[in-house]
């Protein structure tokens, strides 16, 4: 792996925290961001002139723009960005309260819209560049009782799609990573569940709370194996658009895409009865 700086969201945990080890060990620069002044302080170190941790809260676009600035003056590159920073919120649409809308909007899309538009300016004069936006499973395939965590993450899918066909011209590559389960703490410690309402027992929406007990079948994701996955992907020419990790989550995909797509052959003549 050739030497590049990386700013990557979140790393006080799960993926992120994992890339981050690894990029370490193999003599690459991080710039990982946090929220607590508590966490990583072994990496810290550990690498000192090769760790960098930045307080951010990345629904602040201001601290965003500010922290790419200071980022960019230090080290004259970002190669690549993480968007990873995120969190599961569970429960049926009904019981989430307005600021549990608006936060996870705010952190899961927004923060991870800013980010890109933040490092953009910087890759296109560079003519290089890297863009990873950690997605999920989630981003493709709905479940009852996690509406807004795909509503943002659908979103930011479209958001990167998009995105990936405005900067492609100046050699900046954007890639969505869309892991299943993984054993981490996004699934078994961070996730973050809605006042349930006793009208919505024994209903869909709180199927997840099996999902979210640990004294049940855990995920199968490897989170290592995963995050060495996505880190070999900076060095795919060109950039995957997408990348699936897990197997029972690529086959639940296809068969979810393949249904969509059955689904709209059959409108047909729906869809032409409406043309002049």
């Amino acid at each position: 792996m050739k030497k590049q700086t990386w700013l990557i969201t979140g790393v006080s945990s799960g993926f992120g925290l994992e890339l981050t080890k690894q990029l370490l060990a193999n003599g690459q620069t991080v710039i990982g961001t946090v929220r607590k002044d508590t966490t990583v302080q072994d990496l810290m170190a550990q690498y000192p002139e090769t760790f960098d941790r930045e307080f951010l809260d990345v629904t602040d676009a201001t601290g965003i723009k500010t922290l790419v600035d200071k980022v960019y003056q230090k080290y004259g590159t970002i190669d690549v960005l993480v968007n990873n920073a995120g969190y599961g919120l569970f429960g049926a649409a009904e019981e989430l309260t307005d600021q549990d809308v608006a936060k996870i909007i705010a952190t899961n899309l927004t923060g991870s819209i800013q980010m890109i538009r933040a490092v953009t300016p910087f890759m296109r004069e560079q003519q290089a560049g890297r863009i990873i936006q950690l997605s999920s499973y989630g981003g493709q395939v709905a479940f009852a009782g996690n509406s807004m965590y795909h509503a943002t993450k659908w979103g930011i899918e479209g958001f990167c799609e998009s995105v990936a066909q405005e900067l492609a011209p100046f050699n900046i590559g954007v890639t969505i990573v869309e892991p299943g389960g993984a054993r981490t703490e996004f699934r078994y410690g961070s996730a973050q569940v809605a006042e349930l309402m006793p009208e919505y027992d024994n209903n869909p929406a709180h199927a997840f709370l099996a999902m979210l007990d640990p004294a049940n079948e855990l995920a199968a994701g490897d989170p290592e194996r995963m995050a060495t996955r996505i880190l070999e992907s900076a060095a795919i020419e060109p950039a995957p658009l997408r990348m699936v990790l897990g197997s029972q989550t690529l086959d639940s995909t296809i068969q979810t895409l393949e249904k969509r797509v059955a689904d709209f052959k059959k409108q047909t003549e729906l869809a032409a009865s409406t043309d002049f």
